[in-house]
């Protein structure tokens, strides 16, 4: 396998976390790793090879004009590995829009794929994993986009959790076939109508609602990409009140001390199941190419759940079964 370029200064702990979790992930998953940064990475990686660039995009910069002007960023060289066959995947912290842009601009998209969405992994607590698309990449969308979103995000469950027969649901505020906005009951008949999606598996069950995301009810979500982004960090800042005010709770006297004591070993499985570190990032689904964006916030575990993701999707060739899905 050719090496996993690593954006070495996306993220808020660029460049030491990144440049550590990426030496982890060469001695821990055994594969090849190229930095892809600005010149002082070389400070913090000497023992990994270091692809330069002159520029970084910022977090809050605009992406499609960043990508277009900074032509010598970090994300843009790393976008141009993958296509130019120097590297077999992509991974980021950075900016989202910015990776996703330089994503789309330099590999380009799968033939007959309208748009590329983000599919995000969701633990759930009981186990396994609900994918989540698009969490952001298409604010607004047409019925028949969300019905590649179905079929791409069906074609991903299976290589990457091995699930044969995804169940594939539409986020709305009701199960009944006629709630929801106009988009979606545009798309509930397109959904019902394709029934089984083919070459990618999968099987539509039907509307769901936002409570639904975290059982075990549904494998893939679909949704446009501003409610898909709305209902992620929802969860996200829902999951951190909750664990913050559990920790307050477990510290506040003598008896809560010593029933966090006894409880700790049962809590703690959960609460790294449910760490975004163990996650491993979204894939950039409809590009010509593997493209993992990790969380801003990423740190060395992440990292290595990022790499090893981007190395088991170019091992099962997903964008291949990507491209069967949407033919």
């Amino acid at each position: 396998m050719l090496p996993i370029a690593v954006d070495a200064n996306g993220g808020d702990k660029a460049p030491a976390e990144i440049v550590e979790g990426a030496r982890r992930a060469r001695e821990e998953l055994g594969v090849d790793i190229v930095l892809v940064g600005t010149p002082d990475v070389a400070a913090y990686a000497s023992d990994l090879p270091l692809l330069e660039a002159s520029e970084v995009i910022a977090m809050d910069a605009d992406p499609g004009t960043s990508v277009r002007r900074m032509k010598d960023s970090t994300l843009v060289r790393a976008a141009e590995a993958v296509r130019d066959g120097k590297a077999s995947a992509m991974v980021s912290a950075g900016n989202t829009g910015a990776t996703m842009a330089s994503a789309l601009l330099r590999m380009g998209r799968i033939r007959g794929v309208s748009r590329p969405a983000i599919a995000t992994p969701l633990p759930v607590p009981s186990g396994g994993h609900t994918v989540l698309l698009d969490a952001g990449a298409n604010a607004e969308c047409q019925p028949d986009w969300l019905l590649q979103f179905a079929q791409m995000g069906a074609a991903f469950a299976r290589a990457r959790y091995g699930i044969d027969d995804p169940r594939v649901g539409l986020l709305s505020i009701g199960e009944e076939p006629g709630k929801g906005d106009p988009l979606r009951k545009e798309t509930y008949p397109l959904l019902a109508a394709a029934g089984a999606f083919g070459a990618s598996g999968g099987h539509f069950v039907g509307n769901v609602e936002g409570r639904d995301i975290l059982t075990d009810e549904v494998d893939v979500v679909v949704t446009d990409g501003f409610t898909g982004n709305v209902a992620l960090k929802t969860l996200e800042g829902g999951m951190k009140a909750l664990v913050g005010r559990l920790l307050e709770a477990f510290g506040a006297t003598e008896a809560s001390r010593a029933a966090a004591d006894a409880l700790m070993p049962e809590l703690l499985p959960l609460y790294a199941t449910l760490d975004p570190e163990n996650t491993g990032g979204a894939m950039l689904l409809g590009v010509d190419g593997v493209c993992i964006i990790s969380h801003g916030s990423s740190g060395p575990t992440a990292v290595v759940n990022a790499v090893r993701v981007a190395r088991d999707m170019v091992a099962g060739d997903v964008v291949g079964h990507l491209a069967t899905a949407v033919a």
